[in-house]
């Protein structure tokens, strides 16, 4: 069970990195934000990759954005105007992005020094208490994340919270991916994907969901069959334009929902969770940042595979909610499966 520094928070705080390993594969997950900062898969011919995006000390991840790896809380995603109601209660969020509120704001669960409660050598469980009031949620909060490598190939993710008060509970992990090594990311849109998916969810100018689910039959969302990400991107198709590609989530059907491959080196992953959305982002603002090992991000240089709850679900009553009452414990489970 291996640890080492990891540098210096913006606040003075000291991170550190820990791996768990199981087989091939081994991962690195830092305090700071438990921040998935490294993952090695081999291929078929034994080389090994990391194959997640993101930067070499907690300063970098502040400054630089993108929130690569990082746990993301309490909700996910984005909510129109920060504002939204449960039971009698106003919740207003901060508005950081367009007026709206998106990943419960700057003061993010990702730019946080978590506590390391059990570290194995295949798994890790971090936890953070988030105060009442905090990102203007209500109710006091502990929040767990559990990183596991268990069998063969599988990076398993858990989530466990509860709260003394009624509140919306909706974490993700942001890992950009790219199956061919994360320093390759000129080849991220060569990446074949399929997504079992019938619907998504189109948006407006500020990509706020509009509250219909629309069918991916005969439009460049349709993922159903595998096909390189890049091929229907810049189709004249006007959720495509609004976003400057693929940034929308789309309905977790089945199991798999997901399958991301490689078709040079053969390393493909699958995704299943219980969660009902999974938010596709194709990485349109990565504009150069020059990450681990020297790498620069190039724009569209590793894709978001971000299980949740649909974005702006709080305001749309007809979809599943991520409501829980007080001393309603919630648990959600996400399972990154790797082949090579």
């Amino acid at each position: 069970m291996k640890k080492k520094s990891f540098g210096t928070a913006p606040n003075g705080q000291k991170a550190c990195i820990y791996e768990i390993r199981w087989g091939e594969m081994s991962a690195w997950i830092s305090d700071f934000g438990a921040t998935l900062v490294r993952l090695y898969v081999p291929d078929s011919q034994g080389n090994v990759a990391d194959v997640v995006l993101g930067y070499d000390s907690p300063r970098d991840y502040v400054k630089k954005g993108g929130y690569f790896g990082a746990t993301v809380g309490r909700n996910a995603n984005r909510v129109a105007g920060g504002k939204f109601t449960i039971g009698d209660k106003t919740v207003q969020m901060p508005a950081n992005e367009n007026g709206n509120n998106l990943h419960s704001g700057p003061d993010s669960y990702a730019y946080r020094l978590w506590t390391v409660e059990k570290h194995t050598e295949n798994s890790i469980r971090f936890s953070l208490e988030s105060p009442d009031g905090d990102q203007g949620m209500p109710g006091n909060a502990k929040i767990h994340v559990t990183y596991t490598l268990d069998h063969p190939g599988a990076l398993h993710l858990t989530y466990d919270a509860i709260s003394d008060q009624d509140t919306v509970f909706n974490l993700t992990n942001h890992a950009y991916f790219n199956m061919a090594g994360h320093d390759h990311p000129e080849k991220a849109m060569d990446q074949v994907l399929m997504l079992t998916a019938r619907h998504y969810l189109p948006d407006d100018e500020q990509s706020i969901p509009l509250g219909e689910n629309k069918s991916v039959e005969g439009t460049p969302m349709d993922f159903r069959q595998p096909k390189p990400i890049g091929r229907d991107i810049d189709q004249d198709y006007r959720c495509l334009k609004l976003q400057g590609g693929y940034d929308h989530c789309f309905e977790a059907f089945a199991d798999p929902c997901a399958i991301l491959t490689d078709p040079q080196s053969g390393r493909s992953m699958s995704v299943s969770t219980d969660c009902p959305g999974l938010q596709f982002y194709s990485g349109n603002f990565l504009s150069g940042e020059k990450g681990k090992d020297g790498v620069s991000y190039c724009y569209r240089g590793g894709v978001a595979l971000e299980t949740q709850f649909y974005p702006n679900s709080v305001n749309n009553p007809k979809w599943v909610q991520p409501f829980f009452k007080a001393g309603q414990r919630y648990h959600s489970e996400t399972v990154y499966s790797f082949k090579w």
